[in-house]
């Protein structure tokens, strides 16, 4: 059953007794509970085409314009499509990146390949895991599905007229935000060959990470020979040369017609970033002539299955929780693209990683949650930040099209390698490179890429403001984001210290222990708004506060003091200084006011990334744990499985792992060992952590929508009293979570309270 893109939720077959079964991942096909276009509209930005797997390089979709709105996945609900092309990103903002390597079927012959060749759809495009279903207006009937660096595109045309398809190699997404983010095609080169195929490049610049000119490389094959192929070049919409089978490369747009009498066509598509011979490779390895589009549509399936949606397996709850959760787990893992063996900047026998956006965006929950479903690709990952550091210079906060950038904070891959330390990664990860390319972040200030945006320091890697860090202690308002990043950069350096510890480097451990403490150094006690007092805000050189309104961030944009969110929330943003933060902020019944108010004065936003644990911060003071299963349940009610579902844009899966964190009942503190204790969806919910052991975790006596408080917990069969658990409670070996909910809040929680690791007071 096709899910449409117009749907708000998704028909579901082979239910029994309305899922109070197990979903047994031996039995059930879990693809069926996705709907692809979740958070594909209302600012989402989800890709809802073909991934044939998670972290898949090819993502075969259609490309939409409508007026003047920027299609960052390529997908718009409504407008014309303008071509399918086979490279994607997932859930990004800024600007879009990618959509070359297009094809755009025409009825009839084509006099100008250069001319607006876009239809709009003759009904709601379809699609489910592995497949994709436009229907044009022309009558042509496109059907997609892909492999990992291929796509096969099916068409049926109307009978009676020529079936052509254009290629066009200039098509890239557009941007209509005026902010200098646009993509641009810079030159390519197109074969057509005697035996039908073709093969070529496209060079293209910019989107949203400002990248130079990349490269990619391209091999179509059809199946039939066509009764007239000809390649194209030319400038806009005029046509400046139209010749039979030849080569031609250059600057002006180009591409390939290809003229077919048949009704019924496939072409099938091989990509590479190495050369064309690659890209045929890639084609011919992974979709054969006699390849069907069902066979690619199955394979998609059991690798999505396997690899990710089994992980979690739950009983009971109700078919729109069932569906938001898998459907989650698909947003969460479209990017990174795993491009191993497609580096073109350098050789290495390490993975490679691509289209990270942004470790600001995903260090807070989402990599914690990519760490336990999929370690083997985790481990991976890391090892892959560490390479770019190697090869590159700097690890990436961000990273798109071969080329780090950009920085909008903290230099978070720090936070992120340290999550994965203190949480066991080894494997085949050199932690003593790892070390050092957090060092690099930490003590090297990186070139200035002269971004238009924030001009007076990098936005590609590493800390741009690190000469203020290391002088004052702080960063002054000579740099752009001055508070967010002074936040960001103590978390950092808390990840440093973290690793220093864990590898005997005792005199790293001391200093960077004291660096994550800097934070401190921005809080001006006078500072007031709401009966409340003290707040962190932009100091300047000679130690004076900037007089600051905490209730304004300006824009919270790029030129402002604080990035995406206010001081109300940086404030609360030091999460591994907690019991400090409670200690200035005025003592518990302050706090609990203080992250009260942030719903108070309708300042909380659900969509941004600085405000993820704010909500659960509640748990470090006796007997306010019942607040954050409150707050929790208020965020999951802003989701939903439909095209709407996503209360923001996803952030490459960051806002659909916030809401499973939250299915769960958990959360995690990132670049620490604890997770917060919140109250889980499913009577029974199974997490597949391989090598044969899980977390199992129940709920009896309540219900998860009216009766969603927490009444007592046991932890691995023992009685639990703590409102949070430790990575080695319940996932380094597995474990078991048994909830008793109730309709009434219980003080429950009356054990210790979590860590607080860089506060001098570390039990409150």
């Amino acid at each position: 059953m096709f899910s449409r893109a117009s749907s708000t939720s998704l028909h579901l077959v082979c239910f029994t007794t309305t899922m109070q079964t197990v979903l047994a991942a031996a039995e059930v096909d879990f693809t069926q509970y996705v709907n692809v276009f979740m958070g594909s509209t209302g600012g989402g930005n989800r890709f809802p085409g073909v991934a044939a797997s998670p972290f898949a390089m090819a993502k075969l979709g259609p490309d939409v314009q409508s007026g003047s709105t920027d299609a960052y996945s390529g997908y718009l609900a409504s407008g014309n499509v303008w071509g399918f092309s086979m490279t994607h990103e997932s859930g990004t903002g800024g600007a879009p990146k990618y959509g070359v390597v297009s094809q755009m079927p025409v009825v009839g012959n084509v006099s100008n390949p250069l001319a607006d060749l876009s239809q709009s759809r003759a009904s709601a495009d379809e699609g489910q895991i592995g497949y994709y279903k436009t229907s044009l207006n022309n009558g042509v009937t496109v059907e997609l599905s892909a492999t990992e660096h291929a796509g096969l595109y099916q068409y049926t045309f109307p009978s009676g007229s020529p079936s052509t398809i254009v290629v066009d190699v200039s098509h890239v997404l557009p941007s209509f935000r005026g902010l200098g983010w646009e993509q641009h095609y810079t030159g390519g080169n197109f074969s057509s060959f005697s035996d039908g195929h073709y093969e070529g490049s496209g060079t293209y610049n910019n989107g949203w990470n400002l990248s130079p000119d990349w490269t990619l490389y391209f091999c179509g094959k059809f199946s039939q020979e066509p009764t007239s192929s000809k390649t194209f070049t030319g400038t806009g919409t005029t046509l400046s040369s139209y010749d039979s089978t030849a080569m031609v490369s250059g600057s002006e747009r180009l591409g390939g017609i290809f003229t077919f009498d048949d009704a019924n066509l496939a072409s099938r598509v091989g990509i590479s970033f190495i050369s064309s011979e690659k890209a045929c490779q890639n084609l011919d390895s992974e979709i054969q002539a006699d390849t069907t589009l069902q066979s690619l549509v199955t394979k998609a399936k059991s690798a999505w299955n396997s690899q990710i949606l089994s992980k979690i397996e739950v009983e009971g709850g109700s078919d729109e929780d069932t569906q938001l959760l898998y459907s989650s787990l698909l947003g969460m893992f479209m990017i990174p693209s795993n491009k191993t063996g497609e580096n073109p900047e350098w050789t290495s026998s390490e993975p490679y990683y691509d289209d990270i956006f942004t470790l600001w965006d995903t260090h807070r929950c989402h990599t914690a949650l990519f760490q336990i479903l999929e370690p083997v690709a985790y481990e991976e990952f890391i090892r892959s930040l560490i390479d770019i550091w190697r090869h590159d210079g700097f690890m990436p906060d961000a990273r798109s099209s071969n080329y780090n950038g950009r920085v909008q904070g903290g230099s978070n891959a720090d936070n992120v390698l340290a999550d994965a330390y203190v949480k066991g990664v080894r494997g085949a990860v050199n932690w003593d490179d790892g070390f050092s390319a957090m060092q690099t972040d930490a003590e090297k200030t990186p070139p200035n890429n002269n971004d238009p945006k924030s001009p007076e320091s990098s936005t590609k890697e590493g800390r741009g403001a690190l000469p203020d860090w290391l002088r004052y202690g702080y960063i002054t308002p000579s740099y752009n984001r001055a508070v967010s990043r002074a936040v960001e950069y103590s978390t950092n350096d808390f990840g440093l210290y973290q690793v220093a510890k864990g590898l005997g480097r005792n005199e790293d451990e001391t200093t960077y222990l004291n660096r994550s403490r800097n934070w401190r150094n921005h809080w001006n006690p006078a500072a007031s708004s709401t009966n409340h007092s003290g707040f962190v805000v932009p100091r300047r050189a000679d130690g004076t506060f900037v007089t600051q309104d905490p209730l304004s961030c300006g824009g919270c944009y790029w030129g402002d003091a604080y990035y995406e969110d206010n001081p109300w929330v940086y404030s609360l943003n030091a999460i591994h200084d907690v019991y400090t933060m409670k200690e200035y902020i005025g003592g518990d019944e302050k706090f609990i006011d203080r992250i009260d108010k942030l719903w108070d004065l309708n300042i909380f936003n659900a969509g941004n990334e600085p405000s993820f644990t704010s909500p659960y911060l509640y748990n470090f003071v006796k007997g306010a744990q019942w607040r954050t299963v409150e707050r929790s349940r208020g965020i999951g009610k802003l989701y939903n499985s439909g095209a709407t579902g996503l209360p923001g844009n996803s952030d490459a899966g960051a806002m659909e792992a916030n809401l499973l964190w939250q299915m769960i009942g958990l959360y995690p503190m990132t670049g620490q060992t604890t997770f917060l204790v919140l109250s889980p969806w499913f009577p029974k919910l199974t997490i597949n952590l391989g090598n044969g052991k899980s977390l199992k975790i129940t709920t009896t006596g309540g219900n998860k929508d009216t009766a969603f408080y927490v009444q007592s917990l046991k932890v691995n069969g023992e009685s639990w009293n703590k409102a949070w658990v430790s990575w080695e409670d319940v996932f380094a070996d597995g474990g078991t979570m048994d909830f008793v909910l109730g309709s009434s809040p219980v003080d429950w929680a009356t054990g210790e309270l979590p860590p607080s690791p860089a506060s001098a007071d570390n039990d409150g």
